[in-house]
């Protein structure tokens, strides 16, 4: 495995920061986390269409760029810095993973091409009303109906499922699970966008009332192809915690360099910058996570199932930690809601809860080894 980023990695950052810091700024998300959608339709596709970023990770035979995991980790991260409120890991890495693991050629060819262009936007239903992460804990219904196939039941907490004009269900066929794919316009589903505590990352609940399905893959894969994509989403979430994280230290370090107290700049007292090298020590350990489970991931290594629970339970704990002391560190101005201290900790919580929380990941760690 290859550590370390390239020279040809540094431009790609580099490129990504600048179009979001040029067409998807900090105001831009202010103005969209306020809107149903939270989309602009037009910076996505240029995303695609221009920037290729859709498609880093979908191989060149199914309309993407061919890049590795290592290099989505890396536009990840940038996201996550930027806030951005875009269907990115909706549906460039959920819906993605979940074709490409089918192993549904038909399916690939269909909808690939779509995603990688952002011309088409899709997601990956699997939580129910429970709220639940595991895998087997999803009851929703599939029956055989002719050819095809029919879905009745609800799915909630979707991501950009409102707005997603590909949805991939997981559900119960029988004893099995399954992959489903349901076109936004399907007779019989109903869509709901629902209250979230981050307003620039949007749910949805679905109701599947006969809902006219088509089967990706083989009857009963669906348990492998799902564990396959949340350990791949669990590692990519990672990388957008860390780029969150990195940017809420930013934010606090430049604070206590231009606050002045007492004569000089708070930074300069010996207890805030005790408190900036801890957060600088867990951001700098999160990096050297992230980057190693984005080369395994990148290498289909044995090790996925295991540094993705580690990697996503840290970088929940991390995020988290680092947005709660940017706000402490800014002082009162810091809990305003003018300043974006507080949207990077509601990110850094949803975050946290999104996949599982540390807790949950912790668990399945434990499981994956043996303990």
């Amino acid at each position: 495995m290859i550590l370390g980023v390239t020279a040809e990695q540094e431009e790609l950052r580099a490129s990504v920061r600048r179009f979001l810091a040029d067409r998807a700024p900090i105001s831009a998300v202010r103005t969209l986390m306020e809107t149903t959608d939270g989309l602009d339709r037009g910076v996505w596709r240029q995303a695609g269409e221009q920037l290729g970023l859709q498609g880093i990770a979908i191989p060149e035979e199914y309309g993407g760029a061919g890049f590795g995991f290592a290099e989505q980790a890396i536009v990840l991260e940038e996201l996550g810095a930027a806030l951005y409120g875009g269907p990115y890991l909706a549906s460039a890495v959920l819906a993605a993973t979940a074709l490409l693991a089918s192993g549904d050629e038909s399916a690939k060819k269909s909808f690939l091409p779509g995603i990688a262009t952002g011309e088409l936007i899709a997601t990956l239903a699997f939580t129910e009303e429970d709220g639940s992460w595991d895998v087997e804990a999803i009851r929703m219904a599939a029956v055989a109906d002719g050819d095809g196939w029919r879905l009745e039941g609800r799915k909630s907490f979707v991501l950009d499922g409102h707005t997603a004009d590909l949805i991939l269900v997981v559900a119960r066929s029988g004893d099995a699970l399954s992959l489903f794919a349901v076109p936004a316009e399907a007779a019989g589903l109903t869509r709901t966008p629902l209250p979230t505590l981050d307003q620039t990352r949007k749910l949805a609940r679905l109701d599947f009332e006969s809902v006219p399905a088509t089967l990706v893959g083989a009857a009963g894969d669906g348990a492998a192809v799902l564990s396959r994509t949340l350990d791949v989403a669990a590692v990519a979430q990672a990388a957008e915690q860390l780029g969150g994280a990195q940017r809420a230290l930013d934010m606090a370090v430049e604070y206590l360099k231009v606050r002045h107290q007492f004569g000089r700049p708070i930074g300069s007292f010996q207890a805030l910058k005790h408190r900036c090298a801890d957060l600088l020590l867990e951001v700098e350990s999160l990096r050297s996570a992230v980057q190693y489970a984005a080369g395994a991931v990148a290498e289909n290594s044995d090790e996925v199932p295991v540094v993705a629970a580690l990697v996503k339970a840290y970088a929940s704990d991390v995020y988290f930690h680092v947005a709660a002391e940017n706000i402490q560190l800014h002082g009162g101005i810091g809990f305003t809601w003018e300043h974006d201290a507080h949207l990077y900790f509601k990110r850094a919580k949803a975050s946290e809860l999104f996949l599982g929380d540390a807790s949950y990941h912790r668990e399945h760690l434990a499981t994956r080894i043996g303990l």
